[in-house]
């Protein structure tokens, strides 16, 4: 249960890392309106035509007496709006980020280097990397489309589809929502799709924490809006604590500052070695075990003079 309320925390810290710089908020807004405006329209065009797709899909339910017809399309029609709107909470973030993929990676690349270590690069050029993000976005949207469609068919359930249902639904929404947001940051790491939902699967409560909440934001366009570029802050945020990156190397510059300083130290002693003079040269006269009961015998190093034995 902590790691609920520590998702939480990184999804409010990023809100905070980009409210007190104004400069990313104001770019990452961008993205945001362009999608918003296009999901809008196709939300308005799914309410007014809701209805007659229900009929046009159920024709054999035409000769059904009143009431059972307008409760079976009615909920019908009430399902395929909550499906409409599961599905655009999802792809809305996918779509943000492939819109706005040049911003977030700056974003996420200078939440790396606020809070220090080594800024971790993918390697990628431009098009290679929003290639990557587009085909996982689409591999990400197929598996909530697998989801959708089984909560959709166990909304019919009585009681279990009006209650456990939705809240499986937030769930679900809220956890793919954290690896769209969280593969920003750990694509640049290196990390394949299938390795990071491996590694979100092993904190899921951390990734529930984190997302779930967003999901319920996200229900409110505008909201959504205002809250994209901080949520890809957090899960930056996030992602260094589920692959952190390495320290930093030192500066060059200090590693020229010790070598200088050895180089130093040794100049100091060489100095002192030859200001010392012929007294202070350390002693070459090594005593050798003698043979017989002529007690210890001297050797002197070559090129000096030979010295005798102490008596």
């Amino acid at each position: 249960m902590n790691d609920l309320g520590k998702g939480f925390g990184y999804l409010m810290k990023g809100q905070r890392w980009v409210g007190g710089r104004g400069r990313w908020l104001g770019l990452g807004l961008l993205p945001g309106l362009l999608t918003l405006v296009l999901y809008l329209g196709a939300l308005v065009g799914l309410v007014f035509g809701a209805d007659d797709f229900v009929a046009w899909t159920t024709p054999f339910a035409d000769g059904w007496s009143s009431p059972w017809l307008g409760i079976f399309r009615g909920t019908l029609t009430a399902l395929t709006l909550g499906l409409g709107l599961f599905l655009a909470v999802i792809t809305f973030t996918a779509v943000t980020l492939l819109v706005g993929q040049p911003f977030y990676e700056s974003l996420s690349e200078e939440v790396d280097r606020s809070e220090g270590g080594e800024v971790p690069q993918s390697g990628n050029s431009f098009w290679r990397d929003l290639w990557i993000s587009a085909r996982d976005s689409v591999r990400i949207v197929l598996r909530v489309a697998v989801y959708g469609i089984i909560l959709f068919a166990l909304g019919f359930v009585p009681v279990l589809g009006q209650t456990v249902v939705p809240v499986l639904g937030f769930c679900v929404t809220g956890y793919f929502l954290a690896e769209e947001l969280t593969a920003v940051a750990l694509q640049r790491r290196g990390m394949l799709l299938k390795d990071r939902l491996r590694l979100l699967r092993g904190r899921r409560m951390l990734t529930l924490g984190f997302g779930v909440p967003l999901a319920l934001a996200f229900l409110v366009p505008f909201v959504a809006v205002f809250l994209m570029p901080g949520a890809v802050a957090g899960a930056t945020l996030m992602a260094r604590e589920l692959a952190p990156v390495p320290p930093a190397p030192a500066p060059d510059n200090a590693d020229n500052t010790d070598n200088a300083d050895n180089t130093d130290r040794t100049a100091d002693t060489d100095h002192d070695n030859a200001t010392a003079g012929p007294a202070a040269a350390p002693d070459r006269t090594a005593t050798l075990p003698g043979a017989g009961y002529g007690g210890p015998v001297s050797y002197q190093h070559p090129g000096r003079a030979p010295q005798q034995p102490p008596r």
